[in-house]
């Protein structure tokens, strides 16, 4: 009978995203007594993972808390995990976590230099942004340069199409910041562009919605899911800002065999470390300063500029310009900050080292 439920359960894995690939990368650890599990919700230091003996209320083990160097080491939801579960008990440890085929990674608010991972090993990363008052490019940008820095391939949704007039001059508008990224504008009061989202859920891969709060990913999950599983609140009048209705991450199996990840809207999104996917939203900008006189132009006020030139004539929008410089000071600053930060972490780790073989040597006297 238990030989049964575990096939039954590793099927089940197999619809939660689990591959030949995953199977290696567990292999490897060689750890006795654990089985492979995908971290479905995270709950202030407490997980629930769907494993091969079913799901599982899971912690992370003192070891893997004790080795760890920062957030990013703790499992996500979306991450791949080894669990040893406990007898008697729909609970279990948690070892290790795989090897992430990609994270969607933001700084942590606040004066802390570290990273929180919002979803890890997704496919498609869809940013949302909605076509009310809150649309917001600037923001979209910054969505951008991290869901490429992800590793995810992303894709815009804008959702709420039936509350604006000029939905599509807005689309134009995404377009024109996101070149070559699927642009896709919805609404789940019309049906508008829900079956293209669907034809994205494709059988075991992953999908995130992110954006920030009252863009609508509720709304996409309950359309996509075909029953009403996330609260959904009207934004607030006047000034179309969201509500938090969404108070955690979560991964969804949508009926047509895809994987959804819902996550809470971000008020506050900072940059992580995303140098490539910087280079990468940013494109048209970076291939233009290539084109720039001098190597160390400035583009501000030099002779022969090409970015200052194609914001003369209409070919760059210089609100795009400005942000561009702006992210670029963030992530300079972070960079520097974060520098500081591990030379602190290192002689920490230096003088516990010392500490611990002077006690060796003590005992030994």
């Amino acid at each position: 009978m238990l030989e049964m439920d575990t096939a039954l359960w590793m099927e089940k894995l197999r619809d939660w995203g689990w591959t030949e690939q995953r199977q290696a990368d567990y292999d490897q650890l060689s750890l006795s007594n654990c089985l492979p599990g995908r971290i479905l919700t995270e709950h202030k230091g407490l997980y629930r993972a769907v494993t091969t003996s079913g799901e599982l209320l899971v912690e992370v083990s003192g070891k893997l808390r004790h080795e760890s160097t920062g957030r990013g080491d703790y499992p996500a939801v979306g991450d791949w995990i080894a669990v040893q579960p406990l007898t008697g008990e729909a609970r279990g440890i948690v070892h290790a976590v795989l090897p992430r085929k990609s994270k969607f990674s933001r700084k942590l608010a606040g004066a802390v230099v570290d990273q929180q991972i919002v979803a890890a090993n997704v496919d498609t990363a869809l940013l949302v942004c909605a076509l009310n008052h809150d649309f917001n490019l600037r923001r979209l940008e910054r969505y951008l340069i991290l869901a490429w820095e992800s590793g995810a391939n992303p894709v815009i949704v804008l959702t709420k199409a039936d509350l604006s007039d000029r939905s599509a001059e807005q689309a134009l508008e995404v377009e024109a910041i996101a070149p070559g990224v699927p642009v896709i504008v919805t609404s789940v009061i019309d049906g508008d562009g829900m079956g293209i989202l669907r034809e994205l859920a494709r059988s075991r891969e992953t999908l995130a919605l992110l954006g920030s709060s009252g863009a609508g990913k509720s709304s996409l999950v309950n359309a996509l899911l075909e029953q009403d599983v996330q609260a959904v609140q009207n934004v607030r009048a006047g000034d179309d800002r969201g509500r938090h209705t969404t108070t955690h991450r979560e991964l969804f199996l949508l009926p047509g065999g895809g994987i959804v990840i819902d996550t809470p809207g971000m008020r506050e999104l900072q940059l992580w470390h995303a140098d490539g996917g910087f280079d990468e939203a940013f494109a048209d900008i970076e291939e233009l300063a290539a084109l720039c006189r001098f190597n160390d132009c400035r583009h501000h006020g030099e002779r022969d500029c090409a970015v200052t030139a194609a914001i003369e004539v209409g070919e760059l929008d210089s609100g795009r310009f400005a942000n561009y410089l702006k992210l670029q000071k963030e992530l300079a600053y972070l960079a520097r900050k974060d520098s500081t930060h591990q030379r602190q972490q290192e002689k920490a780790t230096g003088r516990k080292h010392s500490k611990f073989l002077k006690e060796v040597y003590r005992g030994r006297e």
